[in-house]
C-alpha cells in the first residue's frame, strides 16, 4: 500500500465490528487504505496446530477465531464503499503488542472498547487500553456511536507544550467531516489543590486564572485556524475536572480528541483513562 492505511483490530465482537465500520467510513472520507488486523496467540506449553487426524488443540480454535474475526470483519468494511482498498493481516504474538505495533506508521490506529471476552488472549478492551497508552500514532477507541451524526467534534486542550498534535488531528477531523469544533480547557482552583497552592497561588482571583486561561487558548488555537479556516470554532474555558467536561462533551460529538505525553499518568485518576471509560462516543488519543 503506497499510502499510510488506517489500521483497525478485530477479534469478532460486535464492538470490534463496531470500531471496523468506523474505521471503514473513515478510510473512505479520507481516500485511504484499510488495513484489518486480528492477533491470535498460542498459549504458553500449547501445539500450535494438532497433527492429521487427531481433534483440534485450544490453539487451533484461537488461530481459527482470528480468521473468522478477519473474513467478517472485511465483509463489514466493504459495506461503506465498494472502491475502499481493504487488507486483512492475521497477527501472531501478545495480541496488545502486536496490535498496536501494526499501527507504527499507520494514520490511526481503531480498536473497539471491549473484546469478546472468552479468553484473556482475545480482550481488545485490554488491547485498545495499551494501544492508547503505547502506540506512536493516534488511537481511536470506538464506543457507542449516535444514530445520526451531531457534526460536532471536540478536542481537549491540556498542557500548551503537549497538544500540538491533538489539535491538529481535531482541526483535520472537523475539516474532513465538515463539522463544527470545540476546543475546551478546564481549569481547577489552585487553592483548591493542596499539590500547587501556595503562597503565589492563593491570591489569585478565579476570574484572573479563567481570563488568562482564555487568553492562552486563544493563542494556541490561531495557527490551526489559519490552516483550516472553514472550520467553525467555539471555544470553553470551564472550572471543573478536565475528564468531567469531555466526557460531557462526548454525548453531543462524533468524536472527542485528547493528547498524550510521556510524563501522563496512566493509573485511574488520569484523564484519559477517565476519559475512555465514560466517554459516550468515540475517543481519539493522540501523541504529542
Amino acid at each position: 500500500m503506497a499510502a499510510k492505511p488506517i489500521v483497525v483490530g478485530t477479534d469478532g465482537s460486535a464492538e470490534a465490528l463496531a470500531a471496523v465500520g468506523w474505521a471503514a467510513r473513515e478510510a473512505v472520507l479520507r481516500g485511504v487504505p484499510l488495513r484489518i488486523v486480528a492477533a491470535g496467540e498460542t498459549l504458553p506449553r500449547m501445539t500450535a496446530h494438532a497433527a492429521a487426524g487427531q481433534y483440534q488443540t485450544v490453539s487451533d480454535v484461537l488461530l481459527s477465531q482470528r480468521d473468522q474475526a478477519l473474513a467478517a470483519a472485511a465483509e463489514r468494511a466493504a459495506k461503506a464503499d465498494p472502491g475502499l482498498l481493504i487488507d486483512t493481516d492475521p497477527l501472531s504474538g501478545a495480541p496488545a503488542d502486536a496490535v498496536t505495533e501494526a499501527g507504527s506508521g499507520a494514520l490511526m490506529l481503531v480498536l473497539g472498547s471491549r473484546g469478546r471476552g472468552a479468553f484473556a488472549a482475545l480482550l481488545l478492551g485490554s488491547v485498545s487500553r495499551y494501544a492508547a497508552s503505547h502506540a506512536s500514532c493516534p488511537v481511536v477507541v470506538v464506543r457507542d456511536e449516535a444514530p445520526a451524526p451531531f457534526g460536532r467534534v471536540a478536542v481537549g486542550v491540556g498542557d500548551p507544550d503537549h497538544c500540538g498534535g491533538a489539535l491538529a488531528f481535531a482541526f483535520e477531523e472537523a475539516d474532513l467531516r465538515g463539522a463544527a469544533l470545540t476546543a475546551v480547557h478546564a481549569w481547577r482552583d489552585p487553592q483548591g489543590d493542596i499539590s500547587r497552592a501556595g503562597p503565589e497561588t492563593a491570591a489569585i482571583a478565579p476570574e484572573i486564572i479563567e481570563a488568562d486561561a482564555a487568553s492562552q487558548l486563544d493563542a494556541l488555537l490561531h495557527d490551526c485556524r489559519t490552516s483550516h479556516p472553514d472550520v467553525r470554532l467555539a471555544q470553553e474555558v470551564v472550572h471543573g475536572h478536565p475528564a468531567r467536561a469531555l466526557v460531557g462533551l462526548s454525548a453531543r460529538s462524533d468524536l472527542v480528541v485528547i493528547g498524550r505525553h510521556a510524563a501522563q499518568r496512566s493509573g485511574p485518576g488520569a484523564v484519559r483513562h477517565a476519559v475512555l471509560n465514560h466517554a459516550h462516543g468515540p475517543v481519539a488519543v493522540v501523541p504529542s
